[in-house]
């Protein structure tokens, strides 16, 4: 794996100077994050991790500052040293029963539930139902070393479920748009229709429009 650049570097020190600021740094301290609140379908996916404190993997950054191939290069060194992965998603039927953000707080405790933390630092997200206290950030992913690691479990998680849904449904372009509403996406809703995996409450005005 290519050595970072100096910026990046120095923004990997600061997030884990930011997580060892807990005494359970290494050992139970855990990081949460989420994908896929604003696509139009798929599942919302969430991630918990903890981390080791050694060996550190300066690459772990906010998965969308990450190419999608440096993504998968760092996702497959995480599940060979994580303390602890979970993760948890909600079904498109659970995101229009519940809105979207309860799917993802219960997407975040099947994750987090079974996790042998401390406390978790969670991207945002308040009010979850965990044996253990939670600590919400703002911009966690670039904030937190563990929360990090967790976005990019979350991402490739949920970009590898599209890519295999793109084969199911390939004039969507899953592959390419990961469910959000590009263009090209927005035409084959109204040419095809909704599939299984779209959620209704989100298209409810091109569903009612009918196929063009």
């Amino acid at each position: 794996m290519a050595k970072p650049s100096q910026k990046r570097l120095e923004h990997h020190l600061q997030m884990v100077a930011y997580d060892r600021q807990y005494d359970c740094f290494g050992t139970a301290l855990a990081g949460m994050d989420e994908v896929g609140r604003g696509p139009l379908c798929g599942n919302v996916v969430t991630a918990c991790v903890i981390m080791p404190a050694e060996p550190l993997f300066p690459w772990i950054d906010d998965s969308k500052k990450l190419s999608a191939a440096r993504r998968e290069e760092v996702y497959e060194e995480i599940f060979k040293h994580a303390i602890y992965i979970g993760i948890g998603e909600a079904s498109p039927e659970e995101i229009d029963s519940m809105n979207i953000l309860n799917a993802t707080k219960l997407a975040m405790e099947r994750a987090a539930m079974n996790a042998p933390a401390s406390l978790c630092i969670v991207d945002a997200v308040r009010d979850l139902h965990l044996p253990f206290p939670i600590s919400p950030i703002i911009k966690g992913d670039s904030t937190s070393y563990n929360v990090a690691a967790a976005s990019i479990v979350a991402k490739v998680t949920r970009d590898r479920e599209m890519v295999e849904m793109a084969k199911l449904h390939p004039e969507y372009g899953f592959e390419r748009n990961m469910g959000y509403g590009t263009a090209e996406h927005m035409q084959a809703l109204r040419t095809y229709g909704p599939t299984p995996f779209h959620r209704r409450s989100f298209i409810g005005k091109l569903m009612g429009e009918g196929r063009k």
